[in-house]
């Protein structure tokens, strides 16, 4: 008689026990924020670069955006990645075509980014918060070549429906992703053919 009632206590709270289990997931699965996943449009998305001398003239561009994704938790980025088509690399301040050919397939070669055996750079994004004033900020890693180096800017959103805008000037050190020519990081006496290793980029991103 007693071990029978031992018994049923016994399986009584085998099935409370699994009841709280089950609730308790019930919740935790309740409490978790979707997170929503928007692709980029490559197509309306502009990258604009800028690269300038130590002294004197400066070059500007556009380049592609060839795919890329943010992830939402609410409204906030919790990840995404976006490749970009180094092949794509064009000018817009060079009005003679022979010239601007020539500038476009220097930047292609070595002594710049290697397009041939480094066809995309990659940024992938770790995050974001917002800082005193406000703004968005927004972290991640950004691989040029072999190398990838931790990347934070601040970014402006905006709204339309299900589509999100975001405006940034994103600036870049080239001589930590190999990219030498006329860097003074490694090369001396370059003079007034000395090259800024801060690369601009203008962004404009649209996802859906």
């Amino acid at each position: 008689m007693w071990s029978g009632r031992f018994s049923s206590e016994q399986t009584m709270n085998k099935m409370k026990k699994t009841l709280l289990i089950i609730l308790a997931s019930i919740v935790t699965v309740t409490i978790l924020p979707a997170q929503d996943k928007l692709e980029a449009d490559a197509a309306a998305t502009l990258i604009e670069w800028k690269g300038n001398k130590i002294v004197g003239s400066e070059h500007t561009g556009i380049i592609d955006l060839k795919s890329g994704w943010l992830s939402f938790n609410g409204d906030a980025i919790t990840g995404g990645e976006f490749i970009v088509d180094m092949n794509s690399i064009k000018n817009s301040d060079v009005k003679d075509e022979k010239m601007r050919e020539r500038l476009v397939g220097h930047l292609k070669s070595d002594d710049f980014f290697g397009v041939e055996k480094y066809p995309l750079s990659r940024l992938v994004i770790t995050g974001s918060n917002r800082n005193a004033d406000g703004k968005l900020v927004i972290t991640g890693n950004l691989t040029i070549k072999e190398a990838t180096h931790p990347l934070e800017f601040v970014a402006v959103e905006s709204i339309a429906g299900q589509t999100r805008t975001y405006s940034a000037a994103i600036t870049f050190d080239r001589s930590l992703y190999d990219v030498r020519f006329g860097s003074g990081r490694f090369f001396s006496n370059l003079g007034d053919n000395a090259i800024r290793d801060e690369i601009l980029l203008n962004v404009k991103l649209v996802v859906r």
